[in-house]
């Protein structure tokens, strides 16, 4: 099964019981408990399914944990000093790796099918209250980092997962232990020091959370950190000394798109909702909208000391959306008093 996971494209394969220790469930009810979990209110909904995989489907025995490679090929940081220019999310700028990840699943899905033919699977990416990092840590994929997410000794942090829940009585993996050691560059790097301590994140405080999930006006606070951040944040994840050793991403589909890799503030600003739509079709960005998506540039052009860009957020500031003309007031004026 590993070496047909293999070939059909997964980077890292492994194998765990369809349970996780009681740490999990406590980890995730005090986040909870902490409001840290922001907007974000699936995540309480089914905190029962997501801690206990046979609670979300009591037939599973096993799960097959998978990893796909999505390792950048330049520093993800080195875009951060062009403040014209945009930064993306390094999973964000091309394909939806939602959509990949799940093609390469259902072809392992009917391999097993044809296979065991009294089994039963059901696969998961990212779309179901799913223990994504534990499971695969508890499969020997990795280790969940002082930033929360998940650390490889082969691929670093740049890992998608994916999961194969079965009724198959799969022999377990090693599980992997935490190889952070004293090491806290992950925590220093966070530009809105959103991690409360090593493994606690406060969602509420992360760029990804604010330019992603939230849908309100940033943040005051934040709004000066975030820079050119308009979609995501790699910060934590690229100062990792383990992605040393890391390998470039194989997959077509996770490679950047050359209009993605440093867009120009100014046209990402103009863009229509249709525009948007063409734009970023088949790309995750899309599921946040185009109002939303122009709130985050008005940011990035509020952070650039770039005068030029003045008249674009002054184009702005009677967009028919409140939360854009909010953004467009606040660019304009901090540019101004900046000149």
């Amino acid at each position: 099964m590993r070496d047909e996971a293999l070939r059909l494209g997964f980077d890292a394969v492994g194998f765990a019981p369809a349970h996780l220790g009681p740490e999990v469930r406590q980890r995730l009810d005090a986040f909870l408990a902490a409001g840290m979990q922001g907007e974000m209110g699936w995540l309480a909904d089914r905190a029962g399914q997501r801690a206990h995989p046979r609670a979300l489907w009591p037939e599973a025995v096993s799960v097959i944990a998978l990893g796909m490679n999505y390792g950048p090929e330049e520093d993800p940081l080195s875009i951060l000093g062009r403040r014209d220019r945009a930064a993306i999310s390094v999973y964000a700028r091309n394909r939806d790796y939602h959509d990949i990840v799940k093609k390469r699943l259902k072809a392992l899905a009917r391999w097993m099918v044809d296979r065991w033919r009294d089994s039963e699977l059901k696969v998961f990416v990212d779309t179901a209250p799913v223990a994504e990092k534990p499971l695969a840590q508890q499969a020997g994929l990795g280790w969940q980092g002082k930033h929360s997410n998940l650390v490889s000794r082969t691929h670093g942090s740049w890992l998608f997962l994916g999961e194969v829940y079965t009724t198959l009585d799969l022999a377990p993996s090693a599980p992997e232990v935490d190889h952070c050691g004293n090491c806290r560059r992950c925590l220093s790097a966070c530009p809105t020091d959103a991690f409360v301590g090593p493994y606690r994140l406060d969602a509420r405080r992360c760029i990804s959370y604010l330019t992603i999930e939230h849908k309100g006006p940033i943040p005051h606070e934040f709004r000066a950190a975030m820079g050119n951040r308009i979609y995501g944040c790699d910060d934590c994840l690229a100062v990792c000394p383990w992605n040393k050793f890391a390998r470039i991403a194989r997959e077509p589909g996770l490679m950047p798109r050359a209009d993605l890799a440093a867009p120009r503030l100014a046209e990402l600003a103009a863009l229509d909702d249709a525009g948007f739509r063409a734009l970023f079709s088949g790309s995750p960005i899309k599921r946040i909208g185009r109002d939303r998506f122009v709130r985050n540039v008005l940011i990035a052009i509020g952070n650039s000391a770039d005068p030029a860009l003045c008249a674009v957020a002054e184009r702005l500031r009677a967009d028919p959306d409140p939360v854009v003309a909010e953004a467009a007031c606040w660019a304009s004026d901090r540019l101004n008093k900046a000149a």
